[in-house]
């Protein structure tokens, strides 16, 4: 089957869009991102690339211009923030700052913390009705088992193609095209597309978690991957509720606590930039 029809499939299964809907793809310039907006397009969906640059040197930034030509080349608008004008400083600056002040997150905590607060504020702000990520099959088995190696059960039962247990107005809608499709099939297809493309992995992601999950699937048949996102599906729950949900005292995001993580983050390193 082709990787076209599995989005289809994926999209008419979980109901993940309507035609008339306004799509946000959140694009790196990468091989999933890029995968995703062409197929969306190509359905006929109405879809706009929504990039978030942290500014790690020339991995970024050959990864935006990248991302700045593939969009021309099939007429994709491009809403393009970054962490310097966001937040005043680079991502790897802000790490300096909080690990001098004693805190021990490291690059991908907090690039992943001010990415999705900076996506979720910037698909609100220009009215999109969904929110689409690029995560694939590896993906998804991956974040599955550090979730059961942590025993996080919340983020466990938020998991699926429609993402969150919950609809508020407060979050658009994330979503996962791409869910049941397996790295290696992005990886030919993009390649068959001859499309610009880093395949090397963020250099600030080596001491990340889930490197470590990565290699250990590295060990087990691709059928095993899939056994696992099916496994963490059939054990969610199916019925989505009405929440309110709480609104960060300082940025006004959504927050589980009073002040959100991002705003956590930023008060930490207030005075430093």
């Amino acid at each position: 089957m082709s990787i076209e029809q599995k989005v289809k499939d994926t999209i008419k299964k979980y109901k993940l869009f309507k035609k008339k809907d306004k799509i946000a793809v959140a694009a790196s310039g990468g091989k999933d991102s890029a995968t995703a907006l062409y197929i969306l397009k190509k359905l006929g969906y109405n879809v706009t690339a929504l990039t978030v640059d942290a500014l790690i040197g020339n991995y970024t930034k050959e990864n935006l211009e990248n991302l700045r030509a593939f969009c021309k080349q099939y007429d994709i608008p491009l809403i393009e923030i970054n962490f310097k004008d966001e937040f005043g400083a680079k991502l790897c600056y802000l790490r300096s700052l909080l690990q001098s002040k004693g805190f021990k997150y490291n690059s991908c905590t907090i690039c992943g913390v001010l990415r999705r607060h900076l996506v979720n504020k910037y698909a609100k702000k220009y009215k999109f009705d969904k929110l689409v990520t690029g995560h694939n099959l590896d993906d998804e088995a991956q974040a599955t088992l550090m979730n059961i190696f942590r025993n996080d059960h919340l983020r466990f039962k938020r998991m699926g193609p429609l993402v969150g247990t919950v609809n508020s107005k407060r979050f658009v809608q994330r979503v996962k095209p791409l869910y049941f499709i397996y790295e290696k099939e992005i990886i030919k297809f993009t390649k068959k597309m001859k499309w610009p493309m880093v395949y090397a992995p963020c250099p600030c992601g080596t001491i990340a978690y889930r490197t470590d999950a990565k290699k250990f699937l590295l060990e087990f048949p691709d059928k095993v991957k899939k056994n696992i996102v099916e496994f963490a599906i059939k054990n969610n729950p199916k019925i989505r509720t009405e929440a309110t949900i709480k609104a960060c005292t300082i940025c006004g995001e959504p927050s589980n606590n009073d002040v959100c993580k991002a705003c956590e983050l930023l008060k930490a390193v207030a005075g430093g930039i």
